[in-house]
């Protein structure tokens, strides 16, 4: 079940997508919105900075600019947060006429650790992507720290009517499934997507999968694919197209145990290039 929703609130333009997208799985699933905004710490970065080249020391003006950038972020990432909560009528508590409630938190510090204590104890987290203005220290805290699946807006709206299943037989996978599962009860269709990568254990699994998703959904189906000249990132985001799905769902995966790697390959291709909304965990 989701019943409570992450959302960080940067104060850039990642803000408004990350919104869109949490408010519409909030109303579909009937969940609570936390949105967490996290002011810099400028002594911290400061210190951070005079490490970085050296040990030298940080003038006092680097500070001063450091705090006003942070306190017009704050200002922005305040100022959007309720002009949003006011055009949707959100409060605190639900009311009979909008059952979503909306609260917000600030703390001062480490944004990616916040992020990751708030997402702990968190249902599902929502960031935007690095494209429009989410910083990649971001993803990874919320998608390795937090433990929770997390939900990358797209450019295309949050319509999970239709339900795409990137599957890999890994334990990346199976989680993202799992996490999904309050999105496939209510999904009318659940397409699963397997790439044909001369491995007959993605299709095996892949048949396996259909046997289980179709006993809890009738109306789910499996296609194979073979990779175009492209790769198998593009062939899962044009299968997806396909089939009309409003959400995509996947493991977060990595060539490498490097948490600086974690958005390689058909990760960071996804990430890039996917119209849709993606429901990633790793």
């Amino acid at each position: 079940m989701i019943r409570t929703i992450l959302v960080p609130v940067t104060g850039t333009d990642a803000d408004p997508a990350a919104f869109t997208a949490a408010l519409t799985a909030a109303r579909l699933l009937g969940a609570h919105l936390d949105f967490l905004h996290v002011h810099m710490d400028p002594s911290e970065i400061a210190a951070a900075f005079a490490t970085d080249v050296g040990g030298g020391m940080v003038s006092a003006g680097l500070i001063e600019s450091l705090e006003a950038e942070a306190d017009q972020r704050e200002k922005k990432a305040q100022t959007s947060f309720q002009a949003f909560c006011e055009r949707e009528r959100l409060a605190e508590r639900p009311t009979p006429s909008e059952p979503v409630s909306a609260q917000w938190h600030r703390e001062i510090g480490n944004e990616s650790a916040w992020i990751g204590e708030y997402g702990r104890t968190s249902d599902l987290v929502v960031v935007g992507r690095p494209e429009q203005g989410a910083a990649r220290e971001m993803l990874e805290a919320a998608l390795l720290d937090t433990g929770r699946p997390l939900l990358i807006p797209g450019t295309a709206p949050l319509l999970p009517e239709t339900v795409a299943i990137a599957w890999k037989s890994t334990r990346e996978a199976a989680r993202a499934v799992t996490a999904a599962a309050p999105f496939l009860a209510k999904a009318k269709r659940i397409v699963i997507l397997t790439v044909a990568e001369n491995d007959r254990m993605d299709r095996e699994s892949g048949a396996r999968l259909f046997a289980t998703l179709q006993r809890h959904n009738a109306s789910t189906e499996a296609r194979h694919v073979q990779p175009g000249s492209h790769g198998a990132a593009a062939t899962l985001l044009s299968a997806a197209a396909d089939v009309g799905a409003g959400l995509l769902v996947m493991g977060g995966y990595s060539h490498s145990r490097v948490r600086e790697l974690i958005f390689g390959g058909v990760t960071a291709h996804i990430l890039r290039d996917a119209v849709l909304p993606v429901l990633m965990v790793h």
